[in-house]
């Protein structure tokens, strides 16, 4: 049976500290994101771009900026990928600032509740995004998705999922972590997420890694991926509004998703943080979708699996 797969743009930048993501989900097209995936022999929908509202480019208010604005975000969002998944597609979010995930993954787990399915989230990023307004002088809502997921956060935004919290922080695998402020650094121990930082990549290898990642998921396990892009090194993808340096090469990255792919679980999909104005000739994009066609199967694996 042919993978059902549905693309959702979400074009903001509302949750973010420089304006560029909201051109993302455009910029993956031009990259050639869809006929990629056909490629793969997948069926694909473009849905097309979400509505929401603008982005007003505002200072923070109580600790937040432009709260009202993502809270709409998400809801937009968490509808959007919760009506694909119930209708039996993979959904693919375009994004968009890694808010937006909070959307997302709490669908994913509304989901995964109604069907008595086990959820595991990998978070592929160079932040833990696990700030909340206390922790974080920005204000930028694009820091705090993973801390509002596990129920610490704004009411209109950990509430989105109609649970709280959306997940536990045992379902997150966190990989190449390299910036984290120091009061988030010391929530993420207070919470117990498990986290892959490049340290432990460099020391133990991607494989081991992924291998510890990926470690009891079974057949009623559904796999959410969430790919922020600066996730990368920026030597190879400048196009993001956050560059960490020191981050996956491109075979780690390669290995990192062709793992995923073998592990047969993915079931849903987050793209985020792909800045087109910070980008060079769209390198980053292309970059992007070269890694997506590796999470659906593309390997240079030669020999028989």
């Amino acid at each position: 049976m042919t993978q059902a797969i549905s693309l959702i743009g979400a074009p903001t930048d509302i949750g973010a500290g420089a304006r560029g993501a909201s051109m993302g989900p455009e910029a993956l097209r031009v990259a050639g994101l869809r006929a990629a995936l056909e490629g793969r022999g997948l069926a694909v929908s473009d849905r097309g771009n979400l509505g929401g509202p603008a982005n007003p480019w505002l200072p923070p208010v109580d600790g937040y900026r432009h709260l009202a604005e993502a809270v709409a975000w998400n809801h937009a969002v968490h509808e959007a990928v919760h009506t694909e998944l119930a209708a039996g597609q993979l959904p693919i979010l375009l994004g968009g600032d890694h808010c937006l995930a909070i959307g997302s993954i709490s669908a994913v787990a509304r989901h995964c509740r109604a069907k008595g399915r086990k959820l595991r989230v990998l978070w592929l990023d160079a932040h833990a995004d696990f700030n909340t307004s206390r922790l974080t002088p920005s204000g930028n809502v694009h820091g705090m998705p993973v801390a509002c997921l596990c129920g610490h956060g704004p009411q209109a935004l950990v509430e989105i999922g109609g649970t709280v919290p959306a997940i536990h922080p045992k379902w997150l695998r966190q990989i190449g972590i390299r910036s984290v402020d120091a009061g988030e650094k010391r929530f993420v121990h207070q919470v117990g997420l498990e986290v892959f930082d490049m340290r432990y990549i460099d020391e133990m290898g991607m494989r081991h890694t992924m291998e510890l990642a990926l470690a009891t998921l079974d057949e009623n396990t559904h796999l959410h991926v969430s790919f922020d892009v600066d996730f990368l090194d920026p030597g190879i993808a400048p196009g993001v509004g956050t560059t960490v340096p020191g981050g996956p090469s491109y075979r780690e990255a390669q290995l990192c998703m062709e793992m995923i792919a073998d592990s047969g679980r993915l079931a849903s999909l987050d793209v985020m943080e792909l800045n087109p104005a910070l980008d060079i000739r769209n390198q980053t994009a292309e970059l992007a979708v070269d890694l997506i066609e590796s999470l659906f199967g593309k390997s240079t694996l030669m020999r028989q699996r």
